[in-house]
């Protein structure tokens, strides 16, 4: 669906499921002035169905895969029944919804991924290794089953090798995208390679606005200089950044 036309919807005052508030909306940033009564959510702030849908929305192009208050110094997050029913989606939204939050989740939990003997999920555990044993093959075949991480196929070849296994066209397509992506001029550098893995959890990002070193991963919400690779705390931005050497790794998100 076209998440920018959502259809207009207000509250009915008579509900008595909800309460209502003479107060401001707390998520209407862009002071739009939404027709509806201002109801409050289980932290309290007070939202309007439009609002509200608008800012989940922003949530879920931005990665999120849970639906969080956001207000300074409210982090509660709200259940997707609550939202359902605060911000009155429509089945089409609800529909909507539902598939980008498990989308994003996914990629936020991409450590798991499906066995290609039995397609159970599969948690490796180290972050580093491509050979990884699922158990319930393992059992029910009741001798070991090892499959490769890269290409999702039963493992072949030396158990000591890290770069890949011995199946025909194995490879890790993230490292062949860094290692032949073009360079770019950012900010006035030259030899930026155009496409760069988040130096915090990996994921693949293309720097589009070339006049501004700096970028803000979806996934991790980390921002960094997509020249020298430093978040932006540490990058110096008075000098001249050095171009960091294109990655020849993937980095392992270790989440605290």
């Amino acid at each position: 669906m076209d998440s920018n036309k959502f259809p207009e919807k207000c509250y009915d005052p008579r509900d008595p499921t909800l309460r209502f508030v003479d107060g401001e909306d707390d998520l209407d940033f862009l002071c739009e002035g939404f027709k509806s009564p201002r109801a409050l959510m289980s932290c309290g702030h007070a939202v309007t169905p439009m609002s509200l849908t608008k800012w989940c929305d922003t949530l879920l192009k931005q990665g999120k895969s849970r639906f969080v208050c956001g207000q300074p110094n409210c982090n509660v997050e709200w259940s997707f029944k609550e939202v359902c029913k605060m911000a009155l989606l429509t089945p089409e939204e609800k529909k909507y919804f539902k598939e980008i939050l498990a989308l994003n989740y996914f990629r936020e939990n991409i450590e798991t991924k499906p066995c290609p003997g039995c397609t159970s999920s599969v948690v490796r555990a180290k972050g580093s290794n491509l050979l990884v044993c699922c158990t319930v093959c393992t059992a029910t075949r009741r001798q070991p089953y090892d499959f490769c991480w890269q290409c999702l196929r039963e493992w072949k070849g030396p158990r000591t090798r890290s770069d890949r296994c011995d199946n025909d066209g194995c490879c890790n397509l993230s490292l062949e995208t860094l290692k032949t992506c073009p360079d770019v001029v950012i900010s006035g550098v030259a030899g930026c390679p155009s496409i760069r893995a988040c130096p915090t959890c990996g994921s693949l990002l293309e720097h589009t606005k070339l006049h501004c070193n700096n970028v803000v991963c979806p996934r991790c919400s980390v921002e960094f200089c997509f020249v020298c690779l430093e978040t932006s705390d540490e990058c110096d931005m008075d000098c001249l950044c050095a171009v960091a050497p294109r990655q020849t790794s993937i980095p392992v998100w270790k989440r605290k």
